[in-house]
């Protein structure tokens, strides 16, 4: 067993003193060199990719507001057409205590205003809905 010990012992002290000789400038150069040039390439393609996922969260977050403005346009549409329907029937039923030519006439004019108030509803709409 001691026999094998020194050997063991010898080849170790070689391999620790080896381990802490210094390089030659030209070659501790070379190292930096390349150690910089590695550290360059994976910021580089770190910076990539955070971009490419922040296009990537961009373009969903756009068509997500594209959908929520869309939505709010054709919510904003089916109230003004239920108003427009309630402010006809209010004077449809006003008309109610007219008549002859005249109940008539006022029956037409509460539907020219509902028709206009409806194609006024679907212009506004129409204008506030975004295409993807």
């Amino acid at each position: 067993m001691r026999e094998y010990l020194m050997p063991i012992l010898v080849v170790a002290s070689l391999v620790l003193a080896g381990c802490n000789k210094a390089k030659s400038p030209e070659d501790v150069s070379k190292d930096v060199a390349q150690a910089e040039q590695k550290a360059n390439n994976e910021v580089t393609k770190s910076e990539e990719r955070a971009q490419s996922a922040l296009d990537k969260s961009y373009d969903k977050v756009n068509d997500q507001e594209i959908q929520f403005n869309n939505d709010a346009a054709h919510q904003t549409y089916k109230v003004a057409i239920a108003k427009a329907d309630g402010n006809r029937k209010v004077a449809l039923a006003t008309c109610e205590s007219q008549s002859g030519s005249a109940q008539k006439a006022c029956k037409d004019q509460a539907e020219a205003d509902f028709k206009t108030s409806r194609a006024d509803a679907r212009a506004s709409a129409e204008a506030a809905v975004q295409q993807k």
